[in-house]
């Protein structure tokens, strides 16, 4: 079972994370069409998934992660957003997350430390997930739209 520390530590921290986050899509050149959206927009679905990461790892099912994120793939579309920066802000969210853990995670044992990898585990098989059903959505649309 993955540690509540690490879990409630992101929880915690989720705005802080956010706006991290935030501030790095708005002025990083590999997402320059997400640069169009406000902070505000930007901030909510980093948020909803920082702040409530027990759930999205743990509680929702694959069916839920499938249509969410087939979802967000069809309004980045629609929102002509190029599917390499879609994947870009996925990837950023992620490693904003891991980078946080690392740092203030402080596993002081070896239990600490094991639940810590597989913490990191379970988020590599969410964000992998996720990108899937993102790409999926965007797909789809592009072929919606093609007809």
């Amino acid at each position: 079972m993955i540690s509540a520390k690490f879990v409630k530590l992101v929880e915690e921290n989720a705005s802080k994370l956010t706006d991290e986050l935030v501030r790095d899509i708005q002025t990083n050149p590999k997402s320059d069409k997400y640069h169009q959206f406000s902070s505000k927009e930007l901030y909510q679905r980093g948020y909803e998934v920082y702040k409530n990461l027990s759930e999205w790892m743990l509680e929702k099912s694959e069916s839920e992660v499938r249509d969410d994120y087939t979802d967000l793939g069809r309004r980045r579309y629609d929102e002509g957003i190029p599917i390499s920066q879609v994947i870009f802000g996925l990837t950023l969210t992620k490693t904003h997350l891991i980078d946080y853990i690392k740092l203030y995670g402080l596993a002081d044992t070896a239990v600490d430390f094991y639940q810590e990898v597989e913490l990191f585990s379970l988020l590599s098989q969410f964000y992998d997930k996720a990108i899937y059903y993102t790409v999926c959505g965007y797909e789809a649309r592009a072929e919606e739209k093609q007809k």
